[in-house]
């Protein structure tokens, strides 16, 4: 069993903006695999379905970003899970937009959910997919950025990094990290 993490923020406002990219993948892999409809359970809304045989529990934490940690960990504890089947899905200012990157472990490179996991888990030892939403403008806030919503041309950028990063997950999941990394991130050009 895996548990596939979707970071965002819940509730219409948060609708297609760039800190919500982890869960718009959680939704594409839900539909692509024909999970089920997402039930209310650790503090978030958690579906499952089947990737190559492999049962793969899909989870948006509802807790908000920043506090993504604790929901997290309630999935993990409650299916014996250790980090090595965590894999975490969310935004990255440090990359190009659309830009695909799968890393093994790591820090959280200033990714305020993933510290809040670190925390939580007491581990950097789970992988984690980072979609690239680029940097803002000048004088952007960084807050207004990335919870501000895909333009056009972005949008476009990101559909396909959402497939690319549905591919990369089912390999992760198929093949394990280390051929996801090979494959996907060469083929996302990082």
């Amino acid at each position: 069993m895996k548990l596939v993490v979707g970071l965002g923020n819940p509730g219409r406002k948060y609708d297609q903006t760039r800190h919500n990219i982890g869960f718009m993948v959680a939704d594409a892999l839900v539909r692509r695999y024909v999970g089920s409809p997402p039930t209310t359970k650790f503090e978030g809304e958690i579906s499952e379905c089947r990737i190559e045989n492999e049962k793969v529990l899909v989870l948006c934490p509802q807790t908000y970003m920043n506090a993504s940690g604790q929901s997290v960990r309630k999935a993990m504890d409650f299916y014996k899970l250790s980090p090595e089947d965590i894999l975490v899905i969310c935004d990255d200012l440090n990359l190009e937009t659309g830009r695909v990157r799968l890393r093994r472990s790591g820090s959280a490179g200033g990714q305020k959910g993933l510290v809040d996991i670190i925390r939580h888990l007491g581990s950097e030892q789970w992988a984690r997919l980072k979609i690239g939403i680029g940097r803002p403008p000048a004088k952007w806030q960084v807050s207004d950025y990335v919870l501000g919503k895909f333009d056009k041309t972005e949008l476009e950028e990101m559909e396909h990094a959402i497939v690319h990063s549905c591919d990369a997950t089912a390999c992760w999941v198929a093949d394990g990290v280390t051929e996801a990394m090979n494959r996907y991130n060469a083929a996302s050009g990082t």
